[in-house]
């Protein structure tokens, strides 16, 4: 393929491959959890490290990486603060983070003129050190949830239950936070701070609907987003487009399209046996256990 003739679309390629490797995995769980506004949350505050590494002369993204750590960090331990009203903590860090975004860009004139870069990606970002931060993060991301992957899946339908059975909730809790705004850090130079949630939410958004496991949610959404990643980045190419609103926007029409074949294949179901089929999004991601206490 001619783009691939260039470093850049290497670069970019590689990049997003990674990316969609690891953030699917991340979604699933968030969506799960029902933390999926904790993803846009830190790709928006990443802006203040957009601007703070613009103001003092340092690499943008390594600022965004710095932000959306301490981001996610402040954000578990005001989440554990607020148990009844955890989405505060989503209000809080969202409000202060943005907040500081604009002052710091007031003071730097010049940042405008590169600023559409950082909100909305660009495939030409990516650069060596950006490609070795997203490779080191997505290894240190996909070990993570490999050896955590079974306390991981407890504490996402039962964190008391996990928490009383001996789990480190918390510990846990607090490390999967920083993963995940690690990931969002390193995602930015493609997809841009406005969508880099999109990664996360869309391909796992129509896993949940359409798998019929837990394991194959994460399957399927890794798939979906490989799907979207790629084509997305070969259309912002031949097109002009920018590479991260193109990549979201494949991805809608790959969960718009999944939804209406299943539903449409449910109806057929329905009309051909004569029976109403119930839905088993929710019943199928809760442990056997559980199911079985409830039929019981």
């Amino acid at each position: 393929m001619e783009m691939l003739q260039y470093g850049f679309m290497q670069r970019a390629f590689w990049a997003g491959g990674l990316i969609a490797l690891v953030a699917p995995v991340l979604g699933v769980y968030l969506l799960l959890r029902r933390q999926v506004l904790m993803a846009d949350t830190l790709s928006h505050i990443s802006l203040t490290g957009v601007a703070l590494g613009a103001l003092l002369g340092f690499n943008p993204v390594v600022g965004a990486f710095l932000v959306a750590l301490s981001g996610a960090i402040g954000m578990e331990k005001l989440r554990r603060a607020y148990r009844s009203y955890s989405e505060v903590s989503i209000a809080i860090v969202m409000t202060s983070g943005l907040a500081l975004a604009v002052v710091l860009m007031s003071l730097n004139q010049g940042l405008n003129l590169s600023f559409t870069a950082y909100l909305f990606g660009s495939i030409v970002a990516v650069n060596e050190m950006e490609l070795l931060m997203i490779f080191i993060v997505v290894v240190l991301a996909l070990l993570f949830l490999f050896f955590m992957r079974r306390p991981l899946y407890n504490m996402t339908f039962d964190e008391e239950t996990a928490d009383v059975n001996g789990l480190a909730v918390r510990s846990i809790s607090m490390s999967f936070s920083i993963v995940t705004g690690m990931t969002i850090a390193v995602s930015m130079p493609i997809l841009g701070v406005l969508l880099v949630s999109a990664m996360m939410v869309l391909p796992a958004s129509l896993a949940v609907r359409v798998a019929k496991g837990f394991a194959s949610a994460i399957a399927i959404a890794i798939g979906v987003s490989l799907v979207g990643m790629f084509s997305g980045l070969s259309v912002s190419y031949y097109v002009g487009t920018p590479p991260g609103g193109t990549i979201a926007l494949i991805l809608v029409l790959i969960l718009g399209g999944g939804l209406t074949y299943t539903r449409l294949g449910k109806w057929l179901k329905r009309k051909q046996h004569g029976f109403k089929e119930e839905s088993s999004e929710l019943k199928l991601f809760i442990p056997r256990k559980e199911v079985e206490r409830n039929e019981g």
